[in-house]
């Protein structure tokens, strides 16, 4: 029988994703045996210690068994953790190497949400990509700059290692391991059961751009200051350089390595963040707010709105404000 360990790091960490993953695989599980006669999987939480506390106590999980005691595993889950990643890290050094031990023996590794943290710090997410809640995104890309961070992706799956974008994505992380794991047939069965969306493939449309300030570059967040606080505005980056007295190529050098994106896409998801808020406490029509976030042109707006929101600008006036329906 093949094996699944879900696990309970030390530490208070996010009690949901261990209960909400062994809950529904153990679904697909008995799903499977009603239809084959016979059980695919043996799933255990496995963890460090024999309690942990959740919630200053008020729940506690009781692991099936000690890391020593799987010795093989077909596939690894690694749940979200509290905000303290750090703290997480070198609270389960044991796990982590336990986790790069049974990756190399032939085992698949999900991280769910903020897990990514402690998968990254294994090491094995070096030159791959992945996914995290978009809330972390720039502590994560801090302490792992070596790992390509895709934060719109909701599902990131490479060499045999699984991500997910944040929170209750979870849900369709774990249907996209039953289609892997089982067959296509058992994660439908269990998207409907717990009604949980399938084949959801992004998380743009949750993600609130607050800016990126966590730097030292001085000037840097003056431009960004600027550009915030002049939404309306077409902004030349030539004559935003030239206002700060640096050459455009340096300008543009020093803006990406201190935001992670280049002073045109900064811009871009300032305007399309408050775009957003606009369509959400708003009546406002689609071109009253273009004009109001500084286009002109409507293609390009609905294109950027889309490629940064993952919707139109109408479907998510339409999602988000039910005044906008009436």
């Amino acid at each position: 029988m093949k094996h699944i360990s879900i696990l309970v790091p030390d530490g208070e960490n996010n009690l949901s994703s261990i209960v909400g993953a062994y809950k529904i695989l153990s679904r697909a599980n008995a799903y499977w045996k009603e239809k084959n006669k016979k059980e695919l999987y043996k799933i255990e939480l496995v963890g460090l210690s024999e309690k942990v506390d959740f919630h200053d106590g008020l729940f506690s999980v009781k692991p099936h068994t000690h890391i020593s005691g799987v010795k093989k595993t077909d596939l690894i889950i690694i749940p979200s953790l509290n905000h303290n990643y750090q703290k997480a890290i070198t609270g389960n050094e044991p796990l982590i190497k336990w986790i790069v031990s049974q990756y190399k023996n032939g085992s698949e590794v999900a991280g769910i949400c903020t897990g990514v943290f402690l998968l990254a710090s294994s090491g094995l997410l070096e030159g791959k990509t992945c996914s995290t809640h978009w809330a972390f995104a720039e502590q994560f890309k801090t302490m792992f700059p070596k790992v390509n961070l895709q934060t719109d992706r909701l599902i990131t799956d490479q060499s045999g290692i699984y991500t997910n974008g944040g929170a209750y994505s979870f849900l369709n992380l774990i249907i996209y391991l039953i289609e892997k794991h089982f067959d296509r047939q058992t994660a439908i069965f269990c998207s409907k059961i717990f009604q949980i969306e399938l084949d959801r493939q992004s998380q743009s449309a949750f993600i609130i751009f607050s800016g990126q300030k966590a730097h030292s570059d001085d000037v840097m967040k003056k431009a960004q200051d600027y550009i915030e606080n002049n939404l309306k505005e077409k902004i030349s980056i030539e004559a935003l350089a030239s206002k700060f007295a640096i050459g455009r190529r340096n300008f543009d050098r020093r803006f990406i390595k201190a935001t992670g994106n280049t002073p045109v896409e900064y811009a871009q998801r300032v305007k399309i963040e408050a775009a957003k808020k606009s369509f959400e406490t708003s009546r406002k029509n689609i071109n009253e707010v273009m004009y109001e976030v500084g286009y002109s042109d409507l293609k390009a707006f609905r294109e950027v709105f889309r490629k940064i929101s993952g919707m139109s600008p109408l479907e998510y006036r339409n999602k988000y404000n039910k005044e906008a329906l009436s």
